[in-house]
């Protein structure tokens, strides 16, 4: 075979901006993993849902060596991604038309998502190719550490979550415990699932003077800063980092609004601010004694680039969530020079290492997080050893060595680089 790849990131494109209800690791995992195997000769083409109303019907970008198509398939606008599963046919419909007209034959799907994989399922009868999944989450897993308020996961993702298993030829999986989730909650044959981790672009995230990056970003030198990436979704434990930070100005009194803030990156102002009513019994005293304001920061979604600055000019990155299957934005900060502070669950107990990069915490505890905040805030001696470990950690997870690793996988279905 030659080296023909239909990657299928069906409800998030690889191209669109973070922080998005819809965007976040999975997005930067399918675009940097698609550029570095094109620099190695594979011939790849992405295929995503169009939700831009200004781009037209399979539109075409090429970008970072591969291409990425957009298939039409209900509103052309973007749509929450529990209602996306009806609208699956018509982008596998989108998929085959597209592939027809331009002539094109693949020697491989790699698919991502739940949603990707029933679109892989379907294609895969006509095509007859290998198929490599990566759910990036899983719905059991989800449904598993909702609170009773939260919304639930479509009804049929599990469902399909199996099916993608029995007929997918390898699967991916980003940590050990992620693989052993896989084998505890679904019925899977455990020979064909693969351990292996996500990475980090080492060129774009690096160690930065902190100085330099506030001064780039217009924040004050002598405020301490902490730094939560994520989208707007209950899994990422972003009211359970607000109460610490209630906990953590009740410990540091006298604590002023001009000493501290707590920058909120992903989504918009608005949604926080409703996510934050719904449940915070301490968004009063907040605004009555530091001012919501001057403490809490929404910057709202940001890119790529500017990431490294964000991670740089905060003394630490805090990592609340009460599910990660790996955890990109640890590593990013990490490589950064950031120490991470993060809940003890999913694959952020294999990306932080507990007093070496940063610090675990029990899930669910704002006292506990706020402990260990105020431990890194009030030991400049402490932030460095973590921030110095945390970047010779993060050189182990370059794409490069993801892509190898991948290749391998690749390989064992008979599939190789037409350049090779």
């Amino acid at each position: 075979m030659s080296g023909r790849i239909a990657v299928l990131s069906v409800h998030t494109s690889p191209l669109a901006a973070l922080g998005g209800k819809e965007t976040g690791g999975m997005n930067v995992y399918v675009r940097e993993l698609c550029r570095h195997l094109a620099r190695r000769g594979w011939a790849i083409d992405v295929y995503t849902r169009l939700q831009n109303p200004d781009m037209a019907p399979y539109a075409v970008r090429e970008e970072g060596g591969y291409r990425t198509i957009h298939i039409p398939a209900g509103p052309n606008a973007p749509v929450d991604r529990r209602e996306v599963f009806g609208l699956l046919p018509e982008f596998v419909d989108g998929v085959r038309r597209f592939a027809r007209q331009e002539g094109i034959a693949y020697d491989l799907i790699h698919s991502h998502y739940w949603l990707s994989g029933w679109v892989a399922c379907q294609l895969v009868g006509e095509w007859r190719v290998p198929v490599v999944q990566m759910f990036h989450t899983l719905g059991r897993m989800k449904d598993l550490v909702a609170g009773k308020d939260d919304p639930r996961e479509a009804a049929n993702r599990a469902e399909v979550e199996q099916d993608v298993l029995g007929f997918a030829d390898r699967v991916v999986a980003a940590t050990p415990l992620d693989r052993q989730q896989m084998l505890d909650l679904y019925s899977v044959d455990e020979s064909k699932v693969a351990v292996i981790p996500c990475g980090v672009n080492l060129d774009l995230f690096r160690p930065m003077n902190p100085r330099t990056a506030r001064r780039e970003l217009g924040l004050p030198a002598d405020r301490q800063l902490l730094l939560f990436v994520g989208r707007l979704d209950p899994v990422k434990g972003l009211n359970v980092l607000l109460e610490a930070m209630c906990e953590l100005t009740r410990r540091m009194r006298p604590c002023r609004a001009q000493d501290l803030s707590l920058a909120v990156i992903g989504g918009d102002r608005e949604d926080h601010l409703e996510a934050m009513m719904t449940d915070l019994k301490c968004l009063s005293e907040i605004r009555h004694e530091l001012g919501l304001d001057d403490l809490v920061v929404f910057v709202g979604s940001r890119s790529q680039e500017a990431l490294p600055f964000y991670y740089s000019a905060a003394d630490a990155c805090v990592m609340p969530s009460l599910y990660e299957s790996f955890g990109m934005v640890a590593l990013e900060a990490m490589a950064c020079g950031t120490p991470v502070i993060a809940s003890r669950v999913g694959g952020l107990t294999f990306t932080v290492r507990d007093g070496e990069t940063g610090f675990l915490v029990p899930d669910r505890e704002p006292k506990a997080l706020a402990e260990k905040l105020e431990l890194v805030l009030t030991d400049r001696a402490l932030r460095q050893r973590l921030g110095h470990r945390a970047v010779r950690v993060a050189r182990t997870y370059g794409w490069e060595n993801v892509a190898d690793e991948i290749e391998d996988l690749y390989a064992e279905l008979g599939v190789v680089p037409t350049s090779n």
